[in-house]
């Protein structure tokens, strides 16, 4: 004889501080209403409250757990053995840069070779800081042909410094090293008072391949068990997702908004990480052009010793889901109106009484 399983009481999302649907989601509150009339409760998993794991964001040892992330956490959690599917990929360009000192006249990925390059090291888990680093300079030199030989790379310990790259800008001011590796909105403003100068855009080069980082392309994860045993769930906090991208290409300025709130830069920072269209790109997909980009990034994480294990991408992907979001959102017409969105603030409403899920908490950092 067998039982149903039990429907969980709380589902629990998480994402990091860059632009994602379920971001978008969380601002318009969709998550929390579409579950409410279960009497399933939807939150973050960075809520400072009681009963948020935040290490899941990590690991992804919560079977009721959705995540969309940088794709060097999700990968390590499977080759540790954690029975996640990959349900969904985004591609958005989040401006990555080769900064070096000001006045070095370093420009130009070849100029590159030879160089002592920053790459931080993190007593964490899984170090994602130090793989963006390695992945961010792997991609410029190949863009000139080069590989990581031909270039120095200079072990920046990072633990103790607060703010994102602030080590490996600290070693570019002390002329430890020449070059360091940065992206995102956050990225852009540390650049701009520290005053390093650019020497290579990757967001420039044209090959997407030279591009593939942490978070690009972006997974979307969830727990195997509860695909196997509430497969209904997922395809509707899928169509949730697919909605609230709907949503985002027809307000740019508000998107803009959001991106401030979830990356807790300002505007000019938003603006510098994020080019015009980026609202038009938060929908997941699992093409095979993407499918082949995170296979290429898997290689080369497997390659740098980040990964227990390899990743067999195309079975760990799962269609299905997705497919099935999209045609539970055929037919039905998105939201409209003024009361589709909340009204502009000019920063997280991390105060917010309504529901955990209802305003962005504090993030993790940007994986």
């Amino acid at each position: 004889m067998t039982h149903a399983a039990v429907r969980p009481q709380t589902l629990w999302f998480t994402r990091c501080p860059v632009p994602t649907a379920t971001g978008i989601a969380a601002d318009l509150r969709w998550l929390g209403d579409e579950f409410a009339p279960d009497g399933i409760e939807v939150r973050s998993l960075q809520d400072a409250s009681p009963g948020a794991d935040r290490a899941a964001h990590f690991t992804h040892e919560h079977s009721a757990l959705f995540r969309e992330g940088g794709n060097v956490p999700a990968l390590w959690a499977r080759s540790r053995g954690e029975r996640t599917r990959l349900i969904g990929l985004t591609w958005i360009e989040e401006r990555q840069s080769v900064l070096v000192a000001p006045g070095s006249g370093i420009r130009g990925a070849e100029a590159l070779r030879g160089l002592r390059i920053a790459v931080p090291r993190h007593r964490i888990a899984i170090d994602f800081w130090r793989a963006m680093a390695l992945r961010g300079f792997e991609g410029a030199l190949a863009s000139a042909g080069l590989g990581l030989a031909d270039a120095v790379p200079v072990d920046i310990p990072a633990d103790g410094h607060e703010g994102q790259w602030a080590a490996e800008l600290a070693a570019l001011r002390r002329g430890d090293v020449d070059a360091v590796y940065v992206k995102g909105a956050l990225a852009v403003e540390a650049a701009r008072r520290s005053g390093a100068e650019v020497a290579v855009e990757l967001d420039e080069l044209p090959d997407r391949r030279f591009r593939v980082n942490n978070g690009t392309p972006r997974p979307i994860t969830v727990h195997q068990d509860l695909l196997d045993e509430h497969p209904g769930l997922v395809d509707r906090f899928l169509a949730v997702l697919l909605r609230a991208a709907d949503w985002a290409t027809g307000r740019p300025d508000e998107v803009a908004r959001i991106l401030g709130a979830e990356t807790g830069a300002g505007a000019d920072g938003v603006a510098g990480a994020y080019r015009p269209g980026t609202h038009l790109t938060l929908h997941p997909d699992l093409s095979p052009r993407r499918l082949a980009l995170l296979s290429q990034q898997e290689t080369a994480l497997h390659g740098h010793g980040f990964l227990h294990g390899r990743v067999d991408i195309a079975a760990w992907a799962d269609p299905g889901p997705l497919r099935r979001a999209a045609a539970l959102n055929s037919g039905r017409p998105a939201p409209t109106g003024p009361d589709t969105a909340p009204a502009s603030t000019s920063g997280p409403r991390t105060s917010d009484p309504r529901t955990p899920s209802a305003s962005p908490a504090p993030r993790t950092p940007a994986t």
